[in-house]
């Protein structure tokens, strides 16, 4: 559950060093915040570290900044901080490891107690903590992607969900586990580069019992670590922050199109008669992890939503088809729910269902009549034989509001 004192959301960390040949940070907070509606800009803050101890540097960064992004530095969806000098230790005779050179080194270690820094100052701030780059470009809905896929999941089963596969890039984190991730960093910050110490946090983490097996220990670990795709964030930067390295890393994952939408429905028992066409199940679609794919829906066919307990349902949207197959879309089927009690003046089926809506041009969508509600069950009805396969793309039951 969220914690409501908290005033975001969500807080995404972005540290920024000098880079030698190209600063690609204000392209990256452009990608992310104009991907935001006016409602996800009051519901998260971008946090950009400077990881210099330059003063004169840092200002020329706050300066361009400020140029560029006022209004979002004023209304306090972007802040910019910077650490004291006295926050790093001498890093001139790290002990070289891995085969790393005396210079990789040195940045890499830096690079671990500038995400701690960010990390701490972050802390308080949200709900959850996600750790972005300064050359990153962001797909569209990506922030209300993140945010239904971490509502669906209990705060037990995962530490680290992974927006893109690259690097440290789009790693969400709850933000109570960034006190533990954080003085893990503090103790082992010299010996390896952050991505190892997170493999190494995860594997304290589910290692509970110290008899454990190392196949139960692996599993355990694998599944705090919890994967979306396609990536939402793909890396633009071709120099790194480290003088002279070049960098092609691409996420190929990226370039796929997000083929359905997520949001948080209520729990229910989802049952269809239609044959499912490899693994692109009901359930899946329901719960927001991927579409629908039914093969040639006939007459009398249904898709069926049976809640755990009755619902008060305000509004409805059922989308078919997605980019890859714009053509199987559901047609000729309409919206049917189930009612705690019968409503008299209207007319129903004859399994007590009433019709409240129909798809057209492949979407259905509405608002519930009050007086209907509780409801036990929503139901899809094919009425005639489709031509076509049917993607469903997009299953969204909004429920009324209860006032706190």
């Amino acid at each position: 559950s969220l914690d409501l004192k908290s005033k975001f959301t969500m807080v995404m960390g972005i540290p920024t060093v000098k880079r030698k040949v190209k600063s690609y940070l204000a392209e990256t907070l452009r990608s992310l915040i104009d991907k935001l509606s006016p409602e996800e800009k009051l519901d998260c803050v971008i946090i950009v570290y400077v990881g210099e101890t330059d003063v004169d540097y840092v200002h020329s960064v706050v300066a361009g900044l400020e140029k560029e992004f006022s209004t979002e530095l004023s209304s306090g969806l972007l802040e910019v901080i910077s650490p004291p000098a006295a926050y790093y230790p001498e890093l001139a005779n790290l002990k070289e490891t891995f085969g790393d050179s005396k210079e990789r080194v040195k940045w890499r270690t830096k690079q671990n107690l500038d995400y701690s820094f960010l990390m701490m100052y972050a802390v308080s701030k949200g709900v959850y903590y996600v750790q972005l780059e300064d050359d990153i470009v962001a797909k569209p809905n990506y922030f209300a992607t993140m945010k239904n896929f971490a509502l669906q999941l209990s705060s037990e089963d995962w530490m680290i969900l992974e927006f893109s596969q690259l690097g440290f890039i789009g790693k969400m984190f709850q933000a109570p586990d960034l006190n533990l991730i954080v003085e893990f960093i503090f103790m082992f910050y010299k010996e390896k580069p952050i991505d190892w110490l997170l493999d190494h946090i995860l594997w304290v983490k589910s290692a509970i019992l110290r008899k454990m097996r190392y196949k139960h220990c692996e599993r355990q670990k694998s599944s705090l670590r919890v994967r979306f795709r396609p990536s939402l964030f793909q890396h633009v930067g071709l120099h790194s922050s480290l003088a002279g390295k070049i960098q092609k890393l691409t996420d190929k994952d990226f370039l796929k199109p997000l083929l359905h939408k997520m949001h948080v429905n209520p729990p229910a028992e989802v049952s269809t008669s239609v044959k499912v066409y490899q693994g692109h199940t009901l359930e899946k679609t329901y719960l927001g992890e991927d579409f629908f794919w039914a093969i040639t829906p006939t007459t009398g066919d249904y898709i069926l939503f049976k809640f755990d307990r009755p619902v008060s349902i305000e509004k409805f949207l059922f989308r078919s088809g997605n980019q890859e197959h714009p053509g199987d879309k559901i047609e000729n089927t309409t919206v049917e729910i189930l009612p705690v009690s019968t409503k008299e003046k209207y007319k129903r089926t004859e399994d007590r269902f009433y019709r409240i809506g129909q798809f057209q041009k492949g979407v259905a969508e509405g608002a519930v009549d009050p007086a209907f509600n509780p409801i036990i069950a929503l139901r899809l009805s094919v009425l005639k034989d489709s031509a076509v396969w049917a993607i469903l793309s997009e299953v969204s039951l909004l429920l009324f509001s209860r006032p706190l």
